[in-house]
């Protein structure tokens, strides 16, 4: 008799709305059990009712926290050990745009400490914090950037934290890998429907964004997640501390 296989599982953080709503839903439908966290509990709610909808097998979980702290990448431990057991699956999803910033120095400091907070250390207390659970060999980490980091076509802070991304992940690779983990980061580029363009771009922004993609329109985050569901897959063992870039051919 074979024994079937145990439910791979994965913890999505900022899962409730964007690019992090839309890789749960691809590693739902792939029969991931899938812990959602985030700062808003009607947002996960609503997210995890539309995962159940779209796929009645759908296992999901929601837990409200704040992973740019300590506390809040803590609360998402113990949540994923009470409710998961182990980690397959970290997608590092939850990010924030920069805060504008007065013409003084101490507020040019606060604004790019809370860029680093919210787009940085976001992910390394996420990852840190589940990393005594994430199952080895096999297990994946997915961090989500910005092409903005290789491109600085974004406020100087944001496109610095998304860079630092990029340098923390290649390092991260050489702990995780003797493991048998690997961790990735997916670069995107002007990505429609998320929270960190709605309501902030001009019609003109927009336009100008637009023509400076090859593919000449914006990504849905659907195409993210595709990128996601990859780098998560059992079929991407042999790539590790890379960034994949989906910009859609940046001209600029």
């Amino acid at each position: 008799m074979t024994e079937s296989r145990p439910r791979r599982t994965a913890v999505v953080s900022g899962g409730g709305t964007g690019i992090g709503a839309a890789s749960a839903s691809r590693l739902v439908a792939a029969g991931v059990e899938v812990l959602l966290t985030g700062r808003r509990a009607d947002r996960l709610e609503t997210a995890a009712d539309d995962l159940r909808a779209q796929v009645a097998s759908a296992v999901v979980h929601t837990v409200v926290a704040d992973v740019s702290t300590p506390e809040g990448a803590d609360t998402v431990r113990d949540a994923a050990q009470r409710l998961l057991g182990g980690v397959d699956v970290v997608v590092a999803n939850a990010g924030s745009p920069a805060p504008s910033a007065g013409d003084d120095l101490e507020s040019l400091a606060e604004s790019w400490t809370a860029t680093f907070r919210g787009n940085t250390l976001s992910a390394v207390l996420l990852v840190a914090a589940l990393d005594p659970l994430l199952r080895a060999p096999g297990g994946r980490v997915v961090v989500i950037g910005s092409a903005a980091a290789s491109r600085g076509n974004s406020t100087a802070s944001y496109a610095a934290a998304k860079g630092a991304l990029e340098a923390w992940v290649r390092r991260a690779a050489n702990d995780l890998g003797p493991r048998g983990i690997t961790i990735n980061v997916v670069a995107p580029g002007y990505t429609a429907g998320t929270e960190l363009v709605a309501g902030r771009i001009s019609d003109e922004r927009h336009a100008l964004l637009v023509r400076a993609v090859s593919l000449e329109r914006a990504a849905e985050a659907d195409e993210i997640a595709a990128v996601v569901e990859f780098l998560a897959s059992e079929g991407s063992s042999y790539v590790t501390g890379q960034t994949l870039t989906a910009d859609g051919g940046l001209r600029v």
